[in-house]
């Protein structure tokens, strides 16, 4: 069967984190697109955790944790496989089909969109995770000044 890179992108583009983007080269045996998709699952509990505990639980945040890392590789890997070559990717991926990749500029604003979603979404979830630092070390020296 013939592995279209456009799917994949897209795939890892409008479903990060769910690992359907290496489910469909890799299959249903794939451990990484398994263990993308649990840590999507432990980001969602991990952020229903922290709304509930006022972004106080450290549980809470060791699960969005993992839940981030999900994301953020699922856009690095459509990043990755995006921009390789159509010969390589066929080499890896489409040894047994007789047609030959072409993938075009749909493929590049995937990788693209894939790129700017990914940094604005780190840049975000590290001004959060470092505001909530600060407020809990300012909130620490008013309880020892008391």
């Amino acid at each position: 069967m013939h592995k279209n890179k456009l799917l994949f992108c897209a795939l890892g583009l409008f479903a990060p984190g769910t690992g359907f983007n290496v489910f469909y080269l890799k299959g249903l045996s794939s451990i990484w697109a398994w263990l993308q998709m649990l840590g999507l699952f432990f980001g969602i509990l991990g952020w229903k955790l922290l709304a509930d505990s006022q972004m106080s639980s450290t549980l809470g945040w060791v699960m969005v944790s993992a839940g981030f890392i999900s994301l953020q590789s699922s856009w690095l890997t459509t990043i990755v496989y995006g921009l390789r070559p159509d010969e390589k990717w066929d080499a890896q991926f489409n040894t047994v089909s007789s047609q030959k990749s072409n993938s075009g500029w749909l493929v590049v604003l995937c990788v693209i969109l894939s790129l700017m979603i990914g940094a604005a979404v780190l840049m975000s979830g590290l001004a959060i995770a470092f505001e909530q630092h600060f407020i809990s070390q300012i909130e620490a020296a008013r309880k020892i000044s008391q």
